[in-house]
C-alpha cells in the first residue's frame, strides 16, 4: 500500500492550531466510536501536546465523545516515576485528560523505574499491552515533531529509530533529556488510520519542511509515519515558514 499523501493545514497562531485540533480530534473520536464501538487516541508530549488536552478540556463539543469507550496511548514516554513532572502522562494530566471522563483502565500508561525493571521491560511492557488492546489500528495518532525532525523518541541518526518487527522499543542515550526513553517504533505508528503532525513554531519550520518534502529517513523520521486513511500537518503560520 502506497503511503497516504500529507496534506498540510495551516493556523493563524499555537492557540488556534490547538483548538482547531482539539475540535478535529472530537469528531474524529465520534466517528470511531460510531464506526466501531471503541476509539484509540495517542496523545505527545511538548508544549502542544499539553496545549491540545488544554482546548480539548475546555471544546464544549466533547460532551459528544462518550469517553468511557476512549483508549488513551502515548507514542513515547520518558523513564521516569509515575507523576513525575517531566512525564509526558504528567503534563498531559495537568492540561486536563483526567477530567475527561476517562476509564483509568483505558489510559495506557508506559511503567517507568517505579514498575519496570528496566527500559527494556517498560518497553516490552506496553508492547504487551498494545497487543492485549487488540486493536487494529490506533485511530488517531498525535506527533510532535522536534526541530531536528524527530517524533515520539525516535531520533535522526539513532540506532533506535530503525529498529524493525516491533512494536516499542527502549532508548538510550537520547540527545534530548532524559537519556532513557520508550518510544512506538515507526512500524506501530503507522498502524494509525490517520497521523497528525501538530507543530507549532519557527524553530520548527525547517522541519516541517523537511517533512512534507520526504527527506530521508535518517534525517528526517517525521517524514516517513504516514496514516492508513489520512496523513495530516496541522501547523501554525510561523512552523509553516519554510513551506512553498
Amino acid at each position: 500500500m502506497s503511503p497516504t499523501p500529507a496534506t498540510v493545514v495551516v493556523h493563524p497562531s499555537k492557540q488556534a492550531l490547538a483548538d482547531a485540533g482539539a475540535a478535529r480530534l472530537v469528531v474524529a473520536l465520534v466517528d470511531a466510536l460510531s464506526a466501531r464501538g471503541v476509539a484509540h487516541m495517542s496523545m505527545t508530549g511538548g508544549s502542544m501536546g499539553s496545549e491540545i488536552v488544554r482546548s480539548l478540556a475546555a471544546e464544549p463539543g466533547r460532551h459528544a465523545v462518550d469517553w468511557g469507550r476512549v483508549h488513551v496511548w502515548w507514542g513515547d514516554e520518558r523513564y521516569l516515576p509515575a507523576g513525575d513532572p517531566d512525564r509526558n502522562d504528567t503534563q498531559n494530566d495537568a492540561a486536563g485528560l483526567a477530567s475527561l471522563g476517562l476509564d483509568p483502565a483505558n489510559v495506557h500508561r508506559v511503567a517507568g523505574p517505579d514498575e519496570a525493571d528496566s527500559t527494556e521491560d517498560a518497553a516490552s511492557r506496553y508492547a504487551q499491552a498494545v497487543r492485549a488492546a487488540g486493536h487494529d489500528a490506533f485511530d488517531v495518532m498525535v506527533l510532535g515533531v522536534g526541530p531536528d525532525g524527530h517524533i515520539a523518541s525516535l531520533f535522526p541518526h539513532h540506532p533506535a529509530a530503525g529498529t524493525t518487527g516491533a512494536i516499542a522499543v527502549a532508548v538510550h542515550d537520547s540527545p534530548k533529556p532524559p537519556p532513557d526513553r520508550v518510544s512506538l517504533t515507526l512500524e506501530c505508528l503507522e498502524r494509525s488510520r490517520e497521523v497528525w503532525f501538530l507543530v507549532s513554531g519557527a524553530d520548527k519550520a525547517d522541519a516541517v519542511r523537511r517533512g512534507v518534502a520526504g527527506a530521508p529517513f535518517a534525517e528526517t523520521p517525521a517524514a516517513h509515519v504516514h496514516g492508513r486513511e489520512r496523513t495530516l500537518w496541522l501547523v501554525d503560520t510561523d512552523a509553516a515558514t519554510d513551506l512553498d
